[in-house]
């Protein structure tokens, strides 16, 4: 691992440092969220990590961003920004997400709507092991309930997210539970047990918020809903039946798609023709947020290239002494890769070697070392600006990420659950 001075670390992390300053302090100066576009802040900052990149000429200094920007990761977003703005576009035309709502304001009091909204977020993402494939499908569907029943859409939207990284990091199937495990080297049931014990609380709290906040939500009188209505509920129901039973997120949403497609020709709500540009609609509303992706990729790239990921290890072990210096240290460190990578699953597997070795020289079990970085790694991920869940929940609503981040409870709570658990420990 390099090691760097203090000086030589912030100077490899500034890249971030920028990026915030940027986005948060030219945006608190114009009061507005929506003056400072974050593909703006993304642009400077990575501008000025390619400048201070000593390694290369200025070729391979943009190979280098080029790369980052381009990797697998990074294009496996890209393909499901792509199929989920064709995806929201038609199913929007077609009447699906008008029909959701509806059925929705039928069955479920307004009061009861927000804690409602919360489990089934919890119970499609746990189900799935996708907070992305979660937002996907729900947020098109809160952003239209919110305006019909009276509701600020940024709440609205925050309770979705809270719940899809509830079931994020908790699934089995979950990208982040399988490489906490296999890199602590414990398994999922035992992470399981560890983890639950530690977000159940949160949960808790965040729920009956939402039960309470639902009281001051207008009782306008339920729609009656229609056969017709319920049919076009079918594409909402098919992603969450297929995303259920294991189908890839792409494969997912390419079936939503074509059952849309399918049930708006029917109904006469488009032509072929007008499907495609539907799509075509869909696609190019995600431009925004796929160049933010692939400029974050780069600028990430660039820290990493840097130093920075082993300046933050090497900062966040230093003056270990304790098991509760041991866990904040396993705890900080994956939440400062995270906020380096923007991406939870690749902060997970950037300080799991560490983190494993950590965890037995201070005899902290493998199944607590994965819980506190799966659960460290989904309260930091939900709550940055520039990660690919609060860029979709924003880009599919419609709101700015930074409006919607004072509502996330239950990311919050789970922050909070991790330093109380540390605190109370016992050495």
């Amino acid at each position: 691992m390099q090691k760097l001075n203090a000086l030589r670390g912030l100077f490899a992390i500034s890249p971030i440092i920028v990026l915030l300053t940027v986005y948060l302090c030219g945006s608190i100066i114009a009061g507005d969220f929506y003056r400072i576009p974050i593909a703006v802040a993304f642009l400077v900052a990575a501008i000025y990590a390619i400048v201070i990149t000593k390694e290369g000429n200025i070729n391979e200094r943009i190979d280098s961003f080029s790369k980052g920007a381009a990797n697998t990761r990074i294009m496996y977003m890209v393909w499901i920004f792509v199929l989920a703005g064709a995806f929201a576009k038609t199913t929007e035309a077609m009447g699906a997400i008008d029909a959701t709502v509806a059925v929705a304001r039928s069955t479920i009091p307004a009061n009861y709507l927000p804690a409602g909204i919360f489990i089934a977020s919890c119970f499609v993402s746990l189900s799935i092991g996708t907070s992305v494939g979660t937002i996907v499908a729900l947020t098109p569907v809160v952003t239209t309930l919110a305006g019909q029943i009276g509701c600020d859409t940024a709440w609205m939207v925050a309770i979705v997210v809270g719940g899809a990284f509830f079931g994020d990091n908790l699934s089995f199937i979950s990208d982040t539970t399988i490489a906490a495990t296999q890199t602590q080297g414990c398994s999922m049931r035992s992470k399981f047990y560890s983890n639950i014990l530690l977000v159940a609380p949160a949960a808790i709290v965040a729920l009956l918020i939402y039960a309470f906040s639902g009281n001051s939500i207008g009782t306008a009188e339920a729609p009656t809903v229609t056969v017709t209505e319920m049919l076009k509920c079918m594409p909402y129901i098919i992603v969450i039946a297929a995303a259920l039973i294991g189908v890839n997120v792409l494969a997912v949403l390419a079936l939503g798609i074509v059952s849309a497609a399918i049930l708006g020709i029917a109904y006469g709500s488009f032509s072929c023709i007008g499907l495609c540009t539907h799509i075509g609609n869909g696609i190019m509303s995600m431009g925004e947020l796929i160049i933010v992706t692939m400029l974050a990729g780069g600028v990430l790239e660039m820290v990493r290239l840097n130093g920075g990921i082993d300046y933050l290890i090497q900062l966040t072990t230093a003056r270990i002494k304790s098991k509760r210096g041991a866990e904040c240290a396993i705890t900080g460190l994956t939440a400062l890769a995270n906020i380096c990578t923007a991406n939870n699953t690749i902060a997970i597997l950037s300080a799991g070697e560490i983190s494993h070795d950590i965890a037995k020289e201070f005899k902290i079990s493998p199944r607590r070392s994965a819980s506190l970085m799966d659960t460290a790694s989904c309260f930091v991920q939900g709550i940055i600006p520039y990660g690919a869940q609060l860029l979709m929940a924003s880009g599919l609503a419609l709101v700015s990420p930074i409006e919607i981040i004072p509502h996330l409870y239950y990311p919050m709570c789970v922050g909070a659950a991790i330093a109380v658990s540390i605190i109370i420990r016992k050495s």
